[in-house]
């Protein structure tokens, strides 16, 4: 347990990061329009998923070398693939969540005279500074306390709402189509980001070597994987908690959650306060705001990180990644491409999420066997290798996702 607390770092820092839109948003949306029965991509999301992201902690405990270094060595085409899809990350998912964040935000402290775009600014110049000044220690130091607070909230409320039981003549409305164009659509979305995109996997990887780095003695293989697990299955755990709110406290009500970031953070606290009581206002909006907050910073982090590390491997000769201040350059350079996509998308939510969330859908399955032939190379020593059990999961989860995109780009042709 002692090795266990001493290795907490890129497994709590996939929970924070991970526990943003997909759960905030459309984890409770699930729950709201579609009922109970979203239980179940949610938990088919996070199974077929896990061997993906487990392979980052995987390769880089075994190996002291970054995911992203992997796929250069099978290949610079393999490098490419994921250089292109960390590009679409970096014009869309930061931009989501600092939408999400700003609405908190707006809505936390009631700001009326300036729109999302102006709050979001502020947010990226403040959270740039902490990345800057504060750099993986601080990141990793900072989320204990919110994730601990947010885990008590959402308990508390998920048993509450329990207890109370749906909302009158939920048990007769006819619950939406979920498979024609608007359903798939849905859970395109809902399966996209659940419990995060799959190129988070290099994401994971990179705050593994920042670990490393910070630690006197390299934790065994077994020690990563399981303080992985433990913010893993946090992240699952969560995802449920926030379906179930959204289940027992809308569905069956018509009310439809909004795509404007400020409507939809009021509503989201008062589907809280209305089974805890508005006493409890404030300090759920605070937590709410805390969590997207966490996200929003670990998220900026990481995609820093990876795009520093893409283009080291891409330009090997130009020492990109060594150079003096280069973390911090990339820091700013991703806070002012994301606002100016705010900005040209009038701070939408809706819209940001649907495209970054249709990326990273399609590309899923591609980055899933990437990472299976990485972690399964010359690189990694034959015991370390991931066994039968988790390699059958892996083909599932490819075929699974395949599939499903396969008959997403169908439904577009038609």
């Amino acid at each position: 347990m002692k090795a266990l607390l001493k290795a907490l770092g890129p497994g709590l820092l996939f929970a924070s990061m991970a526990i943003g839109t997909s759960h905030l948003v459309l984890s409770t949306k699930a729950g709201a329009q579609y009922g109970w029965v979203m239980v179940i991509p949610i938990i088919l999301a996070n199974l077929l998923k896990y061997p993906f992201f487990e392979f980052g902690i995987r390769y880089t405990t075994v190996t002291e070398k970054s995911l992203i270094e992997g796929y250069t060595n099978l290949g610079k085409t393999y490098l490419w693939i994921y250089a292109f899809v960390t590009l679409i990350s970096t014009f869309t998912i930061l931009a989501a969540l600092y939408v999400v964040t700003a609405g908190l935000f707006m809505n936390l402290f009631e700001v009326t005279s300036v729109g999302a775009g102006i709050v979001s600014l502020g947010l990226f110049v403040f959270i740039s500074l902490l990345l800057i000044i504060g750099k993986y220690r601080f990141l990793e130091n900072s989320l204990k306390a919110v994730i601990t607070i947010l885990f008590i909230a959402l308990l508390v409320t998920t048993v509450m709402v329990l207890q109370k039981g749906p909302v009158p003549h939920a048990a007769s409305y006819q619950r939406p189509e979920i498979f024609n164009e608007v359903g798939i659509l849905f859970l395109i979305g809902l399966v996209g980001w659940m419990p995060t995109a799959v190129e988070a996997s290099g994401w994971v990887s990179l705050w593994g070597m920042e670990n490393l780095k910070t630690m006197k003695n390299k934790p065994t293989l077994k020690i990563a994987l399981q303080e992985f697990n433990v913010g893993y299955i946090l992240t699952a755990v969560l995802a449920l908690f926030f379906m179930i709110i959204g289940w027992m406290t809308l569905y069956g009500t018509g009310t439809e959650l909004s795509g404007n970031s400020v409507v939809f953070a009021d509503q989201l606290v008062n589907l809280f306060t209305a089974h805890i009581g508005n006493w409890a206002y404030f300090f759920i909006a605070v937590a709410a705001f805390a969590t997207m907050f966490s996200t929003c910073m670990t998220a900026h982090d990481a995609i820093s990180r990876v795009s520093l590390d893409v283009l080291q491997k891409l330009y090997p000769k130009k020492n990109i990644y060594n150079r003096k201040h280069a973390f911090a350059l990339m820091v700013i350079a991703m806070a002012w491409i994301n606002w100016i996509v705010i900005s040209l998308f009038s701070a939408n939510m809706g819209d940001l999420v649907g495209l970054a969330t249709f990326v990273s859908f399609v590309f899923a399955p591609l980055l899933g066997w990437m990472n299976l032939k990485t972690v399964t190379g010359n690189d990694v020593a034959e015991q370390y290798r991931p066994k039968m059990g988790l390699r059958a999961l892996t083909y599932s989860g490819i075929v699974f996702l395949s599939l499903f995109a396969l008959y997403y780009c169908w439904e577009l042709m038609m």
